[in-house]
């Protein structure tokens, strides 16, 4: 048991007080269930031993999919940031493993030198050996969403004639090596690629005991029809019941995930829908984490208990002097049988087993005559950690949940879909109020272009000069964004964060939603860069990160002075003009 609680007791004292689930499951890790591991060689056959990292790291959403399905897109529409170093295009462009997690500064880690990083979860990696790290990174970057999780992108899994050439290194185990450490797997489908090829089959067949981590996400769904898309859905239902192998029927998110408008809009609703549910699965991972590194312990320590009576079996079994080669033949040839044997023996369940097949396999790589005799002490401490010691984290793990002030992920695609008029609110709710901004007489590089955002706007036909939110958003959801890029653009526009949008404030705030939709022609910071706003004004930030503070340097032919900010100029790129179709 706890040797922290029972310290003490025994003099009528209070027991130490009783730290994190996590720094418990450490202790129990290292104590009970790691010394099992060493003596029966867990690592070579399953997975490596777990380090502080592991348990202390963030949760890590992985995602997978073949290539051209928008993996890579998916992740910087979560985060409206580019990740350092990543490509975007139809053809395989990401092709290596991507950490994407947070960092004061962008950059990017090479793979040799991330595992032996102590503060990374990356270190036993190193036995997918060099070809492998060379086809592994960390791209690090300043954003809100990675400091809550972090992301793990992956090759474009390949197909037809393209899978038939290797890569190098064992890719299904690299993906089951990810998949039991972390907390989420997003399988990325698109709508006119629902082919599932062998690499694919294989990648899905790598992740198979952890179906509970698994979400699937038809993407690009707005390039085909209501009723297309219902016989696509059908298709690819279809086709994972054929290699996921459980009659369970995995959770299918249908979306357009990324910044640009829909090409069908008739799916709206449904689509905003499903990007919720989809948002609540991670926006909830920092809050459960504790409980899945658990729930993961669990089922490690299941399966090092299998493990042990199986060595342990074909310890006994074999021959003291002759005839050991054959002896060990004949053992893994019956391998079946004897893993029916010890589910009897032992009465465990036939879900708790490996896979026999590979199992096999790597039996044949070693010497039995080495493997070890079942040591009862250490299999009564790890019935113990099982039975009694989880038991006890269990109100523990209940008692943080509900102290947590955790609110989950923020910021990125998570934000906008809570901004303006973008989120359902009662009759009565109001926009939160925003800090009033200073003046200054810095000319508003837009002033140009005013009268065609004039003129849209007295064509909403506003009230005393004030344009209401659920006018607005009808004009907005017309332009076919989603919803994350149109309250973005809503936050940007309401400088005054009164919910309404006028054209009576001096800064004034007529930037209005139609100019913000130079979003889509804007780096994907996440904010305007300040020469399109009225300058300046608190709500907004000093400037964004393409901006320089140049002093006494002369602006270059891609920049232009748009005010000063203690006595340095600052330099922005120059405006870029409203499409002809959004005016």
């Amino acid at each position: 048991m706890f040797s922290w609680l029972k310290r003490g007791g025994a003099r009528g004292q209070q027991p130490e007080a009783i730290r994190t689930v996590t720094s418990a499951l450490k202790e129990l890790y290292r104590e009970k269930l790691l010394p099992l591991e060493e003596h029966y060689r867990f690592g070579t056959f399953h997975s490596p031993a777990l380090e502080d990292a592991d348990f202390d790291g963030k949760p890590m959403v992985l995602v997978a999919g073949q290539y051209s399905t928008g993996k890579t897109s998916f992740i910087q529409y979560l985060l409206e940031q580019e990740v350092p170093g990543s490509r975007v295009g139809p053809e395989p462009t990401t092709d290596c493993f991507v950490a994407v997690m947070h960092g004061d500064t962008e950059g990017t880690v090479p793979g040799n030198a991330l595992v032996v990083d102590p503060d990374k979860p990356f270190r036993k990696l190193n036995p997918f050996g060099n070809t492998f790290l060379n086809r592994f990174m960390c791209a690090q970057l300043p954003n809100q969403v990675l400091e809550s999780i972090s992301i793990i992108d992956t090759p474009g899994i390949l197909s037809g004639a393209k899978q038939r050439v290797s890569r190098g290194y064992d890719f299904p185990a690299v993906l089951r090596w990810f998949a039991e450490r972390v907390d989420l797997i997003i399988l990325l489908f698109d709508a006119h690629k629902l082919e599932i090829s062998d690499e694919f089959s294989e990648a899905i067949g790598a992740l198979r005991g952890h179906e509970d981590k698994i979400r699937v996400v038809l993407n690009k769904a707005d390039m085909v029809e209501t009723q297309q898309l219902m016989r696509v859905y059908g298709a690819l239902m279809w086709a994972l019941g054929k290699v996921v192998g459980t009659p369970e029927v995995l959770r299918v998110y249908i979306g357009s995930f990324w910044s640009q408008p829909l090409l069908v809009p008739d799916n709206r609703r449904l689509f905003e829908l499903e990007e919720q549910d989809l948002f609540r699965d991670i926006q909830g991972l920092p809050r459960h984490a504790a409980l899945r590194k658990l729930n993961d312990l669990v089922k490690r320590a299941r399966l090092v208990r299998v493990h042990a009576y199986i060595i342990s079996y074909l310890k006994k079994e074999m021959p003291s002097v002759f005839g050991k080669e054959n002896k060990k033949k004949q053992l893994i040839l019956k391998l079946p049988v004897i893993f029916a044997k010890i589910q009897l023996e032992h009465h465990i369940s036939p879900g708790d087993f490996p896979d026999c097949q590979k199992m096999q396999e790597l039996l044949m790589a070693h010497d039995f005559t080495k493997f070890h005799s079942l040591k009862p002490k250490l299999l009564e401490a790890l019935d113990e950690m099982l039975t009694h010691d989880i038991a006890k984290l269990m109100p523990l793990l209940r008692q943080e949940e509900l102290e947590s002030t955790d609110v989950g992920v923020q910021g990125g695609a998570f934000e906008g879909t809570h901004m303006g008029p973008f989120v359902e609110r009662g009759p009565d709710e109001a926009l939160e109020d925003g800090e009033e901004g200073s003046d200054d007489d810095a000319e508003w590089v837009v002033t140009k272009d005013k009268s065609k955002y004039d003129e849209i706007f007295y064509n909403l036909a506003p009230a005393d000069g004030k344009l209401s939110g659920t006018k607005a958003k009808t004009w907005m959801v017309g332009t076919k964004l989603p919803n994350s890029v149109l309250g973005r653009i809503w936050k940007l526009s309401d400088v005054d964060r009164d919910g309404m949008l006028d054209d009576e404030d001096p800064r004034p705030t007529l930037a209005c939603p139609f100019l913000p939709l130079a979003l889509l022609w804007l780096p994907s910071s996440g904010w305007l860069h300040t020469h399109l706003h009225p300058w300046p004004t608190s709500a907004l930030p000093a400037h964004s990160p393409s901006c320089k503070d140049g002093g006494p340097a002369a602006p270059t032919p891609h920049c232009q002075t748009v005010g000063t900010r203690g006595g340095a100029r600052l330099l922005c790129p120059p405006f870029t003009p409203l499409p002809s179709r959004y005016t």
